[in-house]
Parts: C-alpha cells; sequence; structure tokens
C-alpha cells in the first residue's frame, strides 16, 4: 500500500512517543515508558498533532499509518537500520 500522506520529519523521540500513542497509551503511562515528566509526554503528544494537522490521538494513529508508519513503531525506510 502507497501511503496517502507523507511522514512529517519526526525526530527519534517524536517517533517514539507516537508509537506509544498509537499503541493507546494515555501521557501519564508514556512519560512513565520513556522516564519523562508526563508534561513532558503531553507536550510531545501536542507537537504531533501539530506536525500530522490532526486534532485527536485517534486521527494521530490513522494519520501516522496512512503515512506509512509501521507497526512497532519504525517510520517508513528506517526498518533494519
Amino acid at each position: 500500500m502507497t501511503p496517502t500522506v507523507s511522514l512529517p520529519d519526526l525526530t527519534e523521540r517524536e517517533t517514539d512517543v507516537l508509537a506509544l500513542v498509537i499503541e493507546g497509551l494515555s501521557n501519564t503511562q508514556i512519560a512513565e515508558r520513556l522516564y519523562i515528566g508526563t508534561a513532558t509526554a503531553k507536550t510531545y503528544v501536542s507537537r504531533l498533532l501539530g506536525k500530522f494537522m490532526v486534532d485527536s490521538r485517534v486521527a494521530l494513529a490513522i494519520a501516522a499509518y496512512e503515512a506509512g508508519f509501521a507497526a512497532g513503531g519504525v517510520p517508513p525506510g528506517k526498518a533494519g537500520s
């Protein structure tokens, strides 16, 4: 399947957070998993919503999938690297 949207440039940490959002984790759970503050996790999620130009976590997950973000948090072209 060819992505219908392009994946925006993401930092490594944004990629980590995106994968956890797709798993359905809350900001608190993301913070605990990545050893960051809850406010920091919330900031990353907000940045991702802006980069993907969506207004909800569900829309973010859908947009990431449509852009080719692979299951397991692997952006296209990054598998095996």
